[in-house]
């Protein structure tokens, strides 16, 4: 219910839950609300995710931030100045954000590769994919915008406290109807349903001794298969079984990204002397003149290998 006072409409929480829309990582909301994950944006190499809770508190090195006060009703990309006069911005929370800021429970995918994987198995929405193992869940927070609103995502993680913590998260992020995380041996019991995937991904020690279980859970009428391995060996015996699973278009590849700094430079103008031109001479040019443009800048070193990606395609025969 909304009251009126002083001429001042005041909306209940209620009203408020009704007229905004509720966060979600993969649908947008425009208000803060408790419950919420968001993201405090320090600076593009500096930002980290929080909780909001009616009454809680967050410290920042510009001071503390007060979830009822600073947070909750604001809308997110909002500047809020801290408790001791600085300013952070508040971020909706999004699987690219979530990615360099989730905590690590494992080794994770970063967005080069995460791109890659998406459109190499052709996910769009509706699509049914499974996935082991679901790790840190930063490859399943992308998959899971891909595939929604329709799809659904089937994940395998052996470890037990990561499959709950996992859970977990995917409830609180609004995604937990999408997503059935399964605690068991994927290479031993498989993804826990038959025909019904379009895409399988694969992030474990051995992945040959799950192809078979994948091949199990693709559609008949075919599908694809990706596997993620950080050395070529797993690579070379992932790739024969699934040509002794009949799998086609077998492909591996690398991803390799070069990130360039783009920054302002000032460069020293060439003196030609003060009759430069033709004969018939030519304005005088002034010492030390200069130029500022805006140039990319190569990087002394940059990341290299992270891991091979194995692509087949499930034969329709």
């Amino acid at each position: 219910m909304c009251g009126r006072r002083n001429g001042i409409v005041r909306w209940t929480r209620a009203d408020r839950l009704d007229l905004f829309p509720l966060m979600s990582f993969v649908e947008y909301g425009d208000v803060i609300q408790e419950g919420d994950t968001a993201i405090v944006f320090l600076g593009h190499d500096s930002m980290f995710p929080v909780k909001v809770q009616r009454g809680g508190q967050t410290q920042t090195r510009y001071g503390a931030l007060r979830h009822s006060a600073d947070l909750i009703g604001k809308h997110y990309g909002s500047k809020v100045t801290c408790s001791k006069g600085g300013w952070v911005y508040v971020l909706h929370p999004t699987p690219e954000l979530w990615t360099l800021n989730l905590p690590h429970r494992t080794q994770i995918l970063y967005a080069t590769d995460i791109a890659t994987i998406t459109m190499m198995l052709e996910l769009k929405p509706g699509s049914v994919v499974c996935e082991s193992g679901t790790g840190s869940g930063s490859l399943s927070h992308a998959i899971l915008r891909t595939i929604a609103p329709t799809g659904h995502l089937y994940t395998v993680e052996f470890h037990q406290q990561r499959a709950e913590k996992a859970m977990e998260e995917f409830r609180e992020h609004k995604v937990g109807h999408l997503v059935t995380v399964l605690n068991q041996d994927v290479c031993r019991e498989g993804f826990g349903v038959t025909g019904v995937a379009d895409a399988v991904f694969l992030d474990i020690p051995s992945p040959w001794e799950a192809i078979g279980h994948a091949k199990a859970a693709i559609k008949k009428q075919g599908g694809r298969v990706c596997s993620f391995s950080p050395c070529i060996e797993q690579v070379q015996r992932t790739c024969q079984a699934l040509a002794e699973h009949g799998f086609g278009e077998v492909s591996t590849l690398e991803v390799l990204l070069r990130l360039y700094d783009v920054r302002s430079v000032t460069l020293p103008l060439p003196d030609f002397g003060d009759e430069a031109g033709g004969p018939g001479g030519g304005a005088p040019s002034a010492q030390n003149a200069t130029m500022t443009c805006k140039t990319a800048v190569a990087p002394k070193e940059m990341a290299g290998h992270t891991g091979y990606l194995t692509f087949a395609t499930k034969s329709l025969v």
